[in-house]
């Protein structure tokens, strides 16, 4: 708990000497905000692709968040989530699959891959704390059941990896956890059994007894908060029953009545946060059912009425993002701590909100604090080389893998890419460029030198649209923006080209010349942008088998040719910019004879040559920079 808030040397802005006080001594939290409750797939008795959510704290009906990447139900029952990503195992399609899905929780959209199981399964249990997902045992088929437990590590992107083995072959059964323990309960063996079991996420050794529920019980949902869990309903001696049994986690020991739900039923999706239980749809013989129905940890009472589902439904995989194997504080770095659960802006420093910069390293992504010097540290990672150019809101960055796919992080969140959608073309070394609302793409290769310039809204997850079209065709460009103007520039088409264009952020339509770069050493292709307010940054570049080390500039709200700012510290194309609208961070490059670690910083409003600022992980080139306080985020 000791590193859930800020110390007093680490906290910024509003955070309060009587407030970190507060924390050590009674909560050991910082504000975690609304718990956002997600429930995937399933059947209706069609097998659907549907995800939707709740907000647990509230009351009301269920809204839509986007699809699996395949339609299916009966996958992990219990919920399988660390605080920022969701995850969905198993299933069955009508065949029994092994793909894994995740989310990003507090965003909508479609899944993405995680990666597989160790076997084709479902009617599973699945529960988790911050780091582990484990799942098991499990259905392999009809009529065939395992003991089979695996896991995943929720940060990553991969296969599971076996974990061990409950104490006998079982199905239909869901789980249920604390931070640091994992349940499951009843389930199916030759017959229903009334079985609890347990596990310790540290250890990888199968399950071991805990006590009996009030019954022998199958096909159940289950719910928790860090210290008490529930098993909501099922199929009990012939029928569907509305029974909710209660178990404190840390004890061992035979369950307790808690109260019903507010109809029989069974495959309900348990959901929760620290206070709130919730189920959500389910079977009730002969039909299914869009009931949402919860009540308090604490109380020991019968379930209320919630809302409704957008469709009724049965056995889907659900989620939240402050359930029981998630502490009752957020763990956060010290460069993301704020009061608000945002990267807290540091006054007089930055344009935009925040202080925080990311560069590519291949499919890396490493992350730096631009208004103090050092070295990058690892954010995360894509699904492939994030080379084909990247954008940034105060709360988004999305990079292009240099194809047609565009993939996303936010910035508060350390943690992987996930899917946003696909570009017009696909495509490679083109330039990107954003102000708050709109990333802008600009030319590339198809092979071929491309003129296509697309746009996205950053907000908003879904494939970039047509914008208009560069003056000359070419890939290996830059750009650079303020609020309400881009710039793309140089570029490689059959010659190396000196052509800057414009065009202004909230239209579309084809660009306009904007002026030359007049710096002969800089003519060409690979330089980096950057820019404040008012002025914009070209660095870098390279002719024919050159690298240069030249830096000009322009003043965005005019045109005209560029201007001498100075010398970066080595001669260099190939790399990427950032910056929080005072000071431009440039990362990585190809040098002569090969790639570079080295990272370069400028002052924009004033002239002079770049100076050391740190290094990247490893040294490399193709890298795109972005920041959540660059000179366009006014």
């Amino acid at each position: 708990m000791a590193n859930s808030y800020p110390r007093r040397n680490q906290a910024r802005g509003l955070w309060k000497i009587n407030d970190i006080t507060k924390n050590i001594k009674e909560d050991g939290t910082y504000p975690s905000g609304a718990t956002r409750g997600v429930v995937s797939g399933g059947a209706t008795p069609s097998v659907i692709n549907t995800i939707q959510f709740i907000t647990i704290e509230t009351t009301g009906n269920a809204s839509d968040f986007g699809d699996l990447t395949v339609s299916k139900t009966y996958p992990a029952m219990g919920q399988t989530s660390s605080f920022t990503r969701g995850i969905i195992a198993g299933g069955v399609t009508p065949s029994y699959v092994d793909s894994i899905d995740y989310f990003q929780i507090m965003t909508t959209g479609n899944a993405a891959d995680f990666g597989n199981l160790t076997n084709s399964a479902g009617f599973m249990a699945g529960s988790s704390n911050d780091t582990r997902c484990v799942f098991g045992p499990r259905r392999l088929s009809p009529g065939s059941a395992s003991n089979v437990l695996d896991f995943i590590t929720t940060a990553t992107l991969g296969n599971a990896t076996d974990f061990g083995d409950a104490t006998a072959n079982r199905r239909n059964l869901p789980g249920a956890s604390s931070n640091t323990r994992g349940l499951i309960f009843g389930g199916e063996e030759s017959s229903a059994v009334n079985k609890i079991e347990f596990f310790e996420f540290s250890s990888g050794g199968g399950t071991a007894d805990f006590g009996d529920l009030s019954g022998t019980n199958q096909d159940s949902g289950a719910t928790a908060n860090n210290t008490k869990a529930l098993n909501m309903g099922g199929y009990i001696g012939g029928s569907y029953n509305n029974t909710i049994d209660s178990v404190n986690i840390g004890s061992l020991g035979n369950s307790v009545d808690f109260g019903d739900l507010t109809s029989g039923r069974g495959s309900t999706s348990g959901l929760s946060n620290k206070v709130r239980a919730v189920a959500a749809g389910g079977f009730t013989d002969p039909a299914v059912t869009n009931t949402i129905d919860f009540a308090n940890f604490e109380t020991r009472a019968n379930f209320s009425d919630f809302g409704d589902l957008t469709v009724a439904l049965q056995q889907a995989g659900s989620f939240s993002n402050q359930h029981g194997g998630l502490q009752e504080f957020q763990p956060r770095a010290p460069e993301l701590y704020s009061p608000t659960g945002k990267v807290f802006p540091i006054p007089n420093a930055v344009v935009g909100e925040g202080d925080f910069g990311l560069f590519n390293v291949g499919a890396n992504l490493e992350f730096f604090n631009i208004s103090t010097l050092g070295n990058t540290v690892n954010f995360g990672s894509g699904t492939a080389d994030l080379t084909g150019g990247a954008a940034a809101s105060n709360t988004r960055a999305v990079f292009n893998q240099a194809n047609t796919t565009l993939e996303y992080v936010e910035f508060s969140t350390k943690g992987n890419t996930a899917d946003f959608g696909d570009t017009t073309v696909s495509r490679s070394s083109q330039g990107g460029t954003s102000n708050a609302t709109r990333g802008m793409f600009f030319g590339g290769e198809t092979p071929s030198a491309s003129d296509v310039i697309d746009y996205i809204t950053i907000a908003t997850f879904g494939n970039a649209s047509d914008f208009g079209n560069l003056t000359v065709a070419r890939g290996n460009t830059a750009a650079l923006c303020n609020t309400s103007r881009a710039v793309c520039f140089g570029g490689y088409a059959s010659s190396y080209s000196n052509v800057m264009d414009y065009i202004t952020i909230s239209s579309t339509g084809n660009a306009t010349d904007f002026g030359d770069l007049v710096e002969a050493s800089s003519l060409g292709a690979d330089g980096a942008g950057g820019s404040s307010s008012t002025r914009g940054i070209i660095a870098g570049g390279g002719a024919g088998p050159s690298y240069y080390n030249k830096i000009q500039y322009i003043t965005i709200a005019s045109t005209g040719n560029t201007t001498d700012f100075g010398d970066l510290t080595s001669n260099r194309q190939s790399f990427g910019a950032a910056g929080n609208g005072t000071r431009g961070v440039y990362g990585g490059g190809a040098v002569v004879p090969a790639n570079t670690a080295v990272i370069d910083y400028i002052t924009i409003a004033s002239t002079g040559n770049s100076q050391d600022f740190g290094d990247l992980t490893s040294a490399a080139q193709s890298t795109h920079g972005a920041s959540n306080c660059h000179g366009a985020l006014a």
